[in-house]
């Protein structure tokens, strides 16, 4: 099993910023793919971001395309998610998953932080 725990959320102002985290425990971090999701009211879970095991390949949404930054410290075992530009598109809840190297599909999410954007 893996535990994430997301941190972070909040209530921000159009055009600000902030950096969200999730610290994993349970299994070894490296072997997992991280990434972040979100949902908004009424709408479904979308992928904006994720990272493969060591930071060597990223992957970002086209929505979030150049204003979220996901990153990792294996050495910490946490994931990232700075988000910069902040629109009130972004209120949503952010959440965190765990892909294993043999999973085709998310297989650990934590709680998930809220992040609502005022304009």
């Amino acid at each position: 099993q893996v535990q994430l725990v997301e941190s972070g959320g909040g209530l921000v102002q159009a055009g600000g910023s902030l950096r969200l985290s999730c610290a994993a425990s349970g299994r070894t971090f490296s072997n997992y793919v991280m990434g972040w999701f979100r949902q908004a009211p009424g709408k479904e879970r979308e992928l904006v971001a994720d990272i493969r095991y060591s930071g060597e390949l990223v992957y970002y949404g086209d929505s979030v395309q150049g204003r979220f930054a996901i990153s990792r410290d294996n050495a910490k075992n946490t994931v990232y998610l700075q988000i910069n530009s902040l629109k009130p598109d972004d209120t949503a809840v952010y959440y965190c998953a765990a892909k294993g190297r043999a999973s085709l599909q998310w297989d650990y999410w934590g709680q998930g932080t809220q992040v609502t954007v005022s304009s």
